[in-house]
């Protein structure tokens, strides 16, 4: 008969027991407390305070093989150590997100559990339907279904543009709503992320590719792509 791993026949809290040792073996172990929640995505959070370790997984992961919930556990307590995960614990884990089942699950989740709050697309100096609609009739054939759209809660300076499958909905940084960024660059980012819709990501093995080589080919189509992108190195004040 073939010898099944030891860490089938152990509770999650157990397995954070064990790599916590394994990691930091001259710590004491603290008090080890393991709940599954239910977050809008796959988000785990891990926290170590007054000897006790809290460790906060979605419940989306409940049912996840004992190695899934070994290489989470890695990836957590390397993370709270400030060190880098074994990488085949962190590649048991990564792969297991990558299975259309799975991914299914998290994007059902995303839908019910998330609200998407947006400002309304009409900015100060910039009316994110009136861009949309001339983008997709001279780059899409006016054949993009046109999503949520609305200017960030926050004006972002690292995210300036965003698209949320999951509620079919773009997001721009609120940051570029102001008379000193050019209507191009405006244009270019919403364009972006436009272009998000038409190539989805591409999810082969345990590779997620965002920007695929027909996207960044297309992506160099914008009229102003070189204008926009210089303006962009420095950014918006």
């Amino acid at each position: 008969m073939p010898v099944q791993s030891a860490i089938f026949f152990e509770t999650v809290q157990e397995i954070y027991e064990r790599v916590f040792s394994d990691l930091r073996p001259n710590l004491s172990l603290p008090r080890v407390h393991v709940e599954f929640h239910p977050f809008t995505s796959l988000s785990s959070k891990i926290r170590l305070v007054q000897g006790e370790l809290t460790v906060r997984i979605s419940d989306l992961l409940k049912d996840a093989p004992a190695p899934v919930q070994e290489g989470l556990a890695y990836i957590l307590l390397s993370k709270l150590f400030r060190q880098t995960p074994p990488r085949p614990m962190a590649e048991v884990y990564r792969r297991y997100l990558m299975r259309q089942d799975v991914c299914r699950r998290a994007e059902h989740a995303r839908r019910q559990r998330g609200v998407k709050r947006l400002i309304h697309p009409a900015g100060r100096h910039f009316h994110l339907e009136e861009i949309f609609h001339d983008l997709n009739a001279q780059y899409f054939s006016g054949k993009l279904e046109m999503p949520l759209l609305g200017w960030s809660l926050r004006p972002s300076r690292t995210i300036l543009g965003h698209y949320d499958s999951s509620h079919h909905a773009i997001a721009i940084s609120r940051l570029l709503d102001q008379p000193g960024v050019p209507h191009c660059v405006v244009a270019y980012v919403l364009y972006h992320e436009m272009l998000h819709i038409k190539h989805p990501v591409d999810r082969s093995g345990s590779k997620r590719r965002v920007h695929t080589r027909d996207f960044q080919a297309e992506e160099k189509l914008f009229a102003h792509y070189a204008e926009a992108k210089a303006f962009l190195k420095t950014g918006p004040r």
